[in-house]
Formats: structure tokens, C-alpha cells, sequence
């Protein structure tokens, strides 16, 4: 396929989704149980699609890599989950969280998938809700709401500091109820290895028993990819170390078209890297910037005294604290959107004004809070972070200001899919973050909860049976085929050839160096001249790879070097293509930040005239360049302009 097809419904934007669904195919009951749906993934739009699949009749296949779908990654999200449902009765409507949201991505997302979005959002509640999910509530009852980042209205309904697990809690007691009544079956520490097509269909896939090492065969009509985001090809992220792009990225060298690999949401309250040796980062919760206010000192010779342990952030007066958001975005101080705040704190650090034993740290104080609301309200709001921090840091916030740093927390690209959620291979969809589609150049903070959700429980159980109403008449595929044969043979001499290198080098020890060129080069900020450097010693670090990995152990047993080592030849891979995405992409817009194209204020420069469309890269072999399609961005109802959070 080398044009793209995005299938957006014609009509006026409010009316695109209703008019989809009301003329869509459906599957009648009695043929849904003849259909095979594989899910891959038990994160929140894992497990809510996986769920709602099976409660609507399909034959369902779940896989996830852990013990337990409570163990997905979607558990650790902090913040909240936005809607547009307007309880605090502050203006806000279905267009308004839609329109933040196109404006927050920088004008790089599709109108007709944000909207739906936000069309939906509002169901997502009423079904979390539904479910028991104890979001925080007014003292007469009622649910309460908090600001978040990008926005001007009270949208973000929350659970304390731990709204993703109490989400997935939700979806997870849905899918366990699912596979009581035998409509789903789970498939725990197993993990998909390769995408099996079958006459130009995805029609199955092949996954590794993390217990025994065997390669495991399933066959179905079709297969969901839920896999969440590629952050950890940082190494150093919020994400937990098991999270992974290994499914997506084998969809991709199957045909599946990668789309925005360069859009990189960096989170901007995160604690700082304290040393060589730490294998992750912690997130503080975007929550927090609603009371908490940033600051560095005004002058660098306090800076520097707190640096070498000579002041303390408590010695610095009013007067000469920098509340530098508040003072360069007025009308959005600290609620500026991630990819604003993170640029603006990387840039008072580079400037000399940071703080903490590296000086890559700022303030986030709720001195003033406190103050203002009393100890005991900050804490039923934040309690569970600030306890978190202090056990991390061994400080006490309530006394004296948290430091943060932005660290690599999301990422935008992903699978390519069209307004069905179906991939550039029939019968392969893409939900969650582990697809590109709703959030263009950066994620407005609590809407990744509500993306996953979205797809999951809303838009996939719709859009997927008008791919499988004509597909009830192919009878279920036997896993001896050739196309089988073929994957199996394909993965074992992968594994194979990883086990003989022999070589002197860990897993972690490539991981590193991956995340350190990342960083540099690929990170916050990129130029020209770094991403060829990027792309170079991407391709030399390939070859160390393949050099100089060791992996002990066998292929048929428990082994956690071999699985860290196949999931890190994929990030190798998918580190240079991010490079050459970005190195194509001769502009800025949000979380793709070209030092090149910046405004004399120092904000991100668009080009819509030669840059407003998705790139969607096309594998073409081993060591091959690939190609890139555009999928042009027409905005018929929103006029692009320049971002402003200053008024």
C-alpha cells in the first residue's frame, strides 16, 4: 500500500463518528463466536479491549509478558484521566478538550481521531464509575476535578496520586470476569516475537514462553497490538524496565507502517538521575504542578552555593527566587504543557541557574500551598507522591522543595493505523500508546489514560467488526502452515545467532551506551549536525552488538538476559529511525524540538507549509534505507497557529 488511506468519515467533525457507527458492518451474535481476535497486551487499552471483545461475543486470545495483567505498566500513571463532562462548570465542552488537545499536540494529530476522543471521554467515566473506581470526590458526593497542564479548565478526574492503577484495577476485574465466563482466554509470561501473515493478512503470531523457552504458535482472524510506547529505548525513563517496543517493531519489519517515530514526550516532573548506576527513573506525578510553583534562584552565585552544599533552597529569599514559568507563560504559569516546561527547565540548567548536586534540577515548592489550603489538605491531595519522593530522595517536601528534572516519559509515534484503528496490514489494529495516532507532536498531560480506555472499551470493539463482518466465512488457520514455519524458523536463528557472539559485553552495558547517544543526541533538544552523529554511532553500536554481547544461559529455559537482548537489537533499530525522522523533519513542534527552528522567544517553530503530515516509514530490509510516505494533516474546522500559553 503506498498510499495512505487514513478512512476518515466525511461530514461535519461532530457528527464523524456517529455516522460511522450508524452504517458500519456488525457481526451478528452467533457469528462472533467463530471469530478469533488475539489482544497483545493487558495494559489499559489491552485489557478493556480484551474485556469488551469477549463480552461481546469474539473468541479472544490475551498474552501479556507479566505474571499478572495487574502488573502492565498503565498501573504506575499518577495524575489522572481527562473529560470533558464539565462538573466545576468552568466552560468547558467536548470542543474544548478537543481543541487543547490539537493545540497541545502542535498541530500534528488528525482532527477526526482527537475529537472522537474527546466525544467519547465523556463514556469513559460513566464506565469507570460503573466499575468502582474510586475517583476522589466533593464532600457532598459529587466527583472532583483538578487542572492539569495545556489547559484552562478543570478537566482531570483522579484517584489521589494513583488513578492508573485503580483504572486497571477497573479493567482488569472486567477481564477477569471475561475469562471466568471463558470469553477470554490469558496467556500470562508470554511474549510475541513475530507477526505471522497469511495471503496479506496479520492471522496469528508467534510468542516465547518466558518460563520454559519454548516457541508457542496461535492463529486468529485477526490481532490487536497493545503493547504500549518505546520510551526505554532511553534506557533511562519513567517507564518500567520490562515495557518494550519488540511487538510493534515486528509488525513494522512485517509492512506495518511506523509513523512520528521522532515525537518524544519528555515528562517535566521527574526526579533527578543521582548516579552511573540507576536503571530507571521515577515520575512525580504532572498533578503536583497545580499547587507546587518551579522556581531556581535569580542569581548564579546561589546556584552554585546550593551545588556545593553551601545554601539550602530554604535560605534563598522570595525576592530572589525565579518562578520562571509564572514569569514567561502568565496565563499558564505552571501548568504550561510537558514539552514547554521541560525546554524551559532544561534551558535555566544550561543557563547555570540549576540546582542539586548535578545542577540538572529545579524547585517545585508548595511552601505557598501549604500555607494557603493547610498541611492536611496538600496531603490528602498528594500524600502517596510526596511519601514516595521522600523515601526516594530522603528529604521531606512538606518542609523544603522537591527537585525535578525532565526525564523521557512517552512517546507519540508508534504503529501507524487509520481511523478504524487498523494498521497498514489488514487485520493488524494498534491501540493505546502502542499506535500514533491521537496525540500529534506532544500528549497533553491525563490523556493518555483516556486514549487507552478510549480505544479499548469505545472505538476498537466498533471499528474492528467492520474489518471481520466479511471474514466469518474463512474458516479458523492451523498454526502447521508454512507462514508458521517460516516465523519459527526466523525467531530461532535470531536467537541463535544472539546466543554465539560470546562476547564481553552485558545487555545493560549496550543499553547504556544506547540511551547515553539518545540523550545527547536525540533527547530534549536535536540538531542537524547531532542527529547524523546519532545515526553514525547507531550504526557502529549495532555492530558492537553483534560483536561483543555476551548472554548466558540457553534458549530453553528461563532466561532474562536473552529476552533484555532481543528487545534490545529492536531498540538499536528504532533508535535510527527516530534519528532519521528527525533529521527529515527540518522544524520544531512540540516534543520534537530542532534547535535550528525556534522562535526568538525560544519556542518551537513550525513549517505547515512543507511539514504538516504524518511520516510513515516503510521497512524495506536489513541494512536498507527505509521509505517514507506522507499522510498529509488537512484542517478543515481548527487554523493552525502559533502556540501561546503567555495570554
Amino acid at each position: 500500500m503506498n498510499k495512505i488511506n487514513s478512512k476518515i468519515p466525511q461530514g461535519p467533525l461532530a457528527q464523524k463518528w456517529t455516522n460511522y457507527k450508524d452504517h458500519q458492518k456488525l457481526v451478528n451474535p452467533a457469528n462472533k463466536r467463530r471469530l478469533d481476535i488475539i489482544v497483545v497486551g493487558t495494559g489499559l487499552a489491552g485489557a478493556s479491549a480484551a474485556a469488551t471483545l469477549g463480552e461481546q461475543g469474539f473468541n479472544v486470545l490475551n498474552f501479556c509478558i507479566q505474571d499478572s495483567p495487574r502488573r502492565a505498566h498503565s498501573i504506575a500513571a499518577q495524575g489522572g484521566i481527562n473529560a470533558a463532562k464539565n462538573y466545576p462548570n468552568d466552560g468547558d465542552s467536548v470542543y474544548r478538550l478537543f481543541y487543547d488537545t490539537i493545540k497541545g499536540g502542535d498541530y500534528r494529530a488528525r482532527e477526526a481521531n482527537v475529537y472522537r476522543l474527546a466525544e467519547v471521554s465523556n463514556n469513559i467515566i460513566d464506565q469507570c464509575v460503573a466499575q468502582g473506581v474510586p475517583f476522589a470526590r466533593e464532600y457532598g458526593g459529587l466527583l472532583d476535578n483538578r487542572s492539569f497542564g495545556g489547559a484552562q479548565v478543570s478537566r482531570t478526574f483522579y484517584a489521589r496520586g494513583q488513578t492508573g492503577q485503580q483504572l486497571l484495577l477497573g479493567a482488569y476485574s472486567a477481564l477477569s470476569r471475561a475469562i471466568q465466563k471463558k470469553q477470554v482466554k490469558l496467556y500470562t509470561r508470554h511474549e510475541m516475537l513475530d507477526l505471522v501473515i497469511i495471503d496479506g493478512r496479520a492471522r496469528g503470531i508467534i510468542t516465547r514462553n518466558l518460563v520454559t523457552g519454548k516457541l508457542e504458535r496461535f492463529a486468529a482472524h485477526a490481532v490487536v497490538i497493545a503493547t504500549g510506547g518505546y520510551g526505554n529505548t532511553f534506557f533511562l525513563s519513567t517507564n518500567a524496565m520490562n515495557s518494550n517496543a519488540s511487538a510493534a517493531w515486528q509488525c513494522y519489519k512485517k509492512g506495518a507502517y511506523f509513523a512520528n517515530p521522532c515525537m518524544t514526550q519528555i515528562h517535566p516532573t521527574c526526579i533527578p538521575v543521582h548516579g552511573e548506576f540507576q536503571s530507571k527513573l521515577t515520575l512525580m506525578s504532572e498533578s503536583l504542578r497545580n499547587d507546587g510553583r518551579i522556581w531556581v534562584p535569580k542569581k548564579k552565585e546561589d546556584a552554585q552555593a546550593i551545588r556545593e552544599g553551601k545554601l539550602k533552597a530554604n535560605d534563598i529569599k522570595e525576592e530572589d527566587r525565579d518562578y520562571y514559568l509564572e514569569r514567561r507563560y502568565p496565563a499558564f504559569g505552571n501548568l504550561v504543557p510537558r514539552d514547554v516546561a521541560s525546554r524551559a527547565a532544561k534551558e535555566r540548567c544550561d543557563a547555570g541557574y540549576g540546582v542539586g548536586p548535578t545542577g540538572l534540577a529545579v524547585y517545585l515548592d508548595f511552601k505557598e500551598a501549604i500555607e494557603r489550603l493547610g498541611k492536611d489538605v496538600v496531603e490528602q491531595k498528594y500524600g502517596n507522591l510526596f511519601q514516595m519522593y521522600e523515601k526516594i530522595v530522603d528529604e521531606n517536601p512538606y518542609e523544603t522543595p522537591m527537585m525535578i528534572y525532565p526525564a523521557i516519559h512517552y512517546t507519540m509515534g508508534g504503529i501507524w493505523v487509520d481511523y478504524e484503528l487498523m494498521t497498514s496490514i489488514p487485520g493488524l489494529f494498534a491501540i493505546g500508546e502502542a499506535n500514533f495516532s491521537d496525540h500529534g507532536a506532544n500528549r497533553l498531560g491525563a490523556s493518555a489514560l483516556m486514549q487507552g480506555l478510549a480505544d479499548g472499551y469505545f472505538i476498537l470493539p466498533y471499528t474492528i467488526q467492520n474489518y471481520l463482518a466479511d471474514q466469518i466465512q474463512v474458516p479458523r488457520f492451523k498454526t502447521d502452515r508454512p507462514e508458521f514455519d517460516e516465523a519459527e524458523k526466523g525467531i530461532n536463528e535470531r536467537i541463535n545467532r544472539l546466543l554465539s557472539i560470546k562476547g564481553k559485553h552485558s545487555v545493560d552495558h549496550i543499553h547504556k551506551e544506547l540511551g547515553h547517544i539518545m540523550w545527547e543526541c536525540v533527547g530534549m533538544a536535536r540538531d542537524a549536525e547531532g542527529l547524523k552523529v546519532a545515526i553514525e554511532k547507531l550504526q557502529q553500536l549495532k555492530k558492537d552488538f553483534f560483536t561483543n554481547l555476551r548472554i548466558p544461559g540457553d534458549k530453553d529455559s528461563l532466561n532474562v538476559e536473552l529476552e533484555k537482548a532481543l528487545r534490545l537489537q529492536d531498540f538499536i533499530e528504532l533508535g535510527e529511525l527516530m534519528a532519521h525522522d528527525a533529521l527529515d523533519r527540518n522544524e520544531s513542534c512540540g516534543g520534537h524540538f530542532r534547535t535550528e527552528f525556534q522562535t526568538p522567544d525560544g519556542e518551537a517553530l513550525r513549517n505547515d507549509d512543507e511539514y504538516a503530515y504524518v511520516s510513515c516509514w516503510e521497512y524495506q530490509g536489513e541494512d536498507k534505507a527505509p521509505v517514507m510516505y506522507k499522510e498529509p494533516l488537512d484542517y478543515e474546522f481548527v487554523v493552525r497557529q502559533q502556540r501561546n500559553y503567555k495570554s
